[in-house]
């Protein structure tokens, strides 16, 4: 007669403490507000909010941090309502942050002339990394990034994927405003910005909270 074995006991989170949730949100905000700026020095565009932002900011001039608070803006309630407060609070001060450091970096990195091609790659790949950083503290950084993670919550299926589905229709609509070559180029980056939290940001992988 064999011994029964004995079932692992469940793996449990272990919170984050208060300092590093602030450094996580401001690391993260920054990190990917760096990948922006990238994009913005090659004209390019990218997904989510952020990308609309950039695309309303080449077609009217307006600066792209005044628009990335005001579109995710409407996005709040919904995080409020789905999330709740504490993400929702979150959520808005990583997105005030990366209005804020949209400022920053062109103080610091004045008339930044870059390969558009390492621009555009780059600049997703930090974006990536930087929301990635946001998730794992119970934040994110706004608009289809709360639906993307909303969907995965109720539904199951990847932010990632789910982001990268509506992010090629704002791609899409960026014809209209860059040339060709600069929205397929903006493919390939939104492309690696997806694949980055696909691959990285799976329910129940990350236990920390």
């Amino acid at each position: 007669m064999t011994a029964r074995p004995v079932d692992a006991p469940a793996a449990v989170g272990v919170r984050h403490s208060l300092v590093e949730d602030v450094f996580g949100l401001v690391s993260g905000t920054f990190v990917a507000s760096l990948g922006i700026y990238l994009l913005k020095s090659a004209h390019a565009v990218t997904g989510g909010t952020a990308g609309l932002s950039l695309l309303l900011s080449y077609a009217t001039g307006w600066s792209f941090g005044v628009l990335y608070f005001l579109t995710n803006l409407p996005f709040f309630v919904l995080a409020v309502r789905a999330k709740g407060w504490d993400f929702s609070v979150r959520t808005l001060v990583s997105i005030a942050l990366v209005s804020g450091f949209a400022y920053l970096h062109p103080l610091m990195l004045p008339e930044t002339l870059l390969n558009p091609v390492y621009a555009t790659l780059v600049g997703n790949l930090l974006a990536g990394v930087g929301m990635l950083m946001v998730f794992r503290h119970r934040s994110s950084l706004g608009g289809l990034n709360t639906l993307a993670l909303i969907v995965q919550d109720k539904v199951g299926w990847r932010a990632g994927y789910v982001q990268l589905a509506m992010d090629a229709v704002i791609i899409l609509a960026a014809l209209s405003v860059v040339p060709l070559g600069n929205v397929a180029l903006s493919a390939a980056g939104a492309v690696v910005l997806n694949v980055v939290l696909a691959f990285n940001h799976r329910p129940g992988r990350y236990l920390g909270y």
